[in-house]
């Protein structure tokens, strides 16, 4: 492997951080639950809304997720290269962000991926060896699996479920808006959403949850082992051929707003597909040579990806809660996706000037210390072997 970061996926992974801030934003601004159950918008609103749940959310988080998978499989790489043995320094590195997790869905947003991502590494270790069409295979079997399993109506509640999920976005809308950090705090560590109030079903969705986004964590996993995002130039075609699932997802996630018993599976299905598009449609992009300006600074933001993710968390509970300037439910969609774009604008500026001092970010050194269990950051090399390059 070369010792360069591979820009592509520094560029995708900064992409990737606008449209998931354009996405959480909706949390930020309507609550968990309450971003589902939006009404009296203006006609703006309505249409900045319906943009948002077509085309960024849902598609965005599993670009990251891609991303993620890919990652984990050029990590490896580079250790094994160094000859160390690869499981116990992702067992460190699956940790570390199990608790930057807790840390952040603790103390800042409930909205936090960290955790996630920390614990479904223990799940993905058991793929890790696998050639990549068999990677590809398990990928299209737990995509078909997932998908199928949302059939039926997402939102036909009882009455009775009704008033308790009513009862549950008042009150959050209430707390967020005008509560202190330690209200905001002891409502979002200790009040119990009404989808979780059900033992049984909880633990069946979290069974079930490393399974319903395994397919890109183990198509990112292929890509890597096929090295689609390094051999750019001779994988035209494929991100010529592949950008076109980006009109025929749009048209699966607009079906999805108009129906019932499909949504779910229109939703899924939609959200993934128009991810990988939204994928090979960058990678054109990129190899067209146009908008370079942009695609450098996404690469800056991306190369700082986990810094920017919490301070995005930073800023928008700033903004939004009671303790900050209380914007919560009244800022509106549009007005907030342009200061989504205008606070990413700023991490574009900023990321671009930190990389002109610093060769990492903060927190990815703090975990990349932990994980590789040295000060410096870098992980020994085993003597005798030759030093071929470091992860991207």
């Amino acid at each position: 492997m070369s010792s360069k970061r591979v820009k592509s996926i520094d560029s995708l992974r900064g992409f990737s951080l606008l449209g998931i801030l354009l996405a959480n934003l909706l949390i930020f601004q309507y609550g968990m639950i309450g971003k589902d159950h939006v009404t009296g918008l203006s006609w703006i609103d309505k249409g900045a809304y319906y943009i948002t749940k077509v085309l960024i959310e849902s598609s965005f988080m599993p670009i990251f997720t891609l991303l993620f998978g890919y990652s984990l499989i050029k990590l490896i790489e580079s250790i094994r290269n160094k000859g160390r043995k690869s499981r116990w320094v992702i067992v460190r590195r699956a940790i570390g962000l199990i608790l930057l997790g807790l840390l952040h869905a603790t103390y800042l947003w409930e909205g936090d991926i960290l955790l996630f991502y920390g614990l479904t590494m223990f799940f993905l270790l058991i793929f890790i060896n696998r050639k990549a069409k068999t990677l590809m295979i398990w990928s299209g079997v737990f995509f078909i699996l997932s998908t199928a399993l949302m059939y039926g109506p997402l939102n036909d509640l009882t009455e009775k479920e009704q008033t308790k999920y009513d009862a549950y976005v008042e009150q959050e809308h209430k707390v967020y808006e005008n509560g202190s950090y330690l209200e905001v705090y002891d409502f979002r560590n200790n009040a119990i959403p009404p989808y979780y109030d059900d033992p049984i079903e909880l633990l069946f969705v979290l069974l079930l949850s490393p399974f319903v986004y395994a397919p890109l964590f183990l198509a990112g996993m292929a890509f890597a082992k096929m090295n689609v995002f390094e051999n750019i130039r001779a994988e035209q075609k494929l991100y010529k051929y592949g950008s076109y699932l980006v009109p025929l997802a749009i048209v699966c996630k607009i079906m999805g707003q108009f129906t019932s018993n499909w949504e779910g599976v229109l939703g899924n299905a939609g959200g993934q597909l128009l991810a990988l598009g939204y994928v090979f449609l960058f990678m054109r992009v990129l190899t067209s040579g146009k908008f370079a300006t942009f695609v450098y600074a996404f690469e800056q933001v991306g190369k700082l990806s986990l810094t920017n993710y919490l301070v995005q968390s930073i800023i928008c509970t700033t903004i939004f809660y009671g303790y900050g300037f209380g914007m919560f439910g009244k800022m509106g969609v549009f007005a907030a996706m342009i200061m989504g774009i205008m606070i990413y604008a700023l991490q574009c500026v900023i990321s671009i000037q930190y990389f002109k001092k610093w060769k990492r970010g903060p927190v990815e050194m703090l975990l990349r210390m932990w994980t590789n269990f040295s000060l410096s950051g870098r992980l020994k090399e085993k003597k005798g072997m030759v030093q071929r390059g470091e992860a991207s």
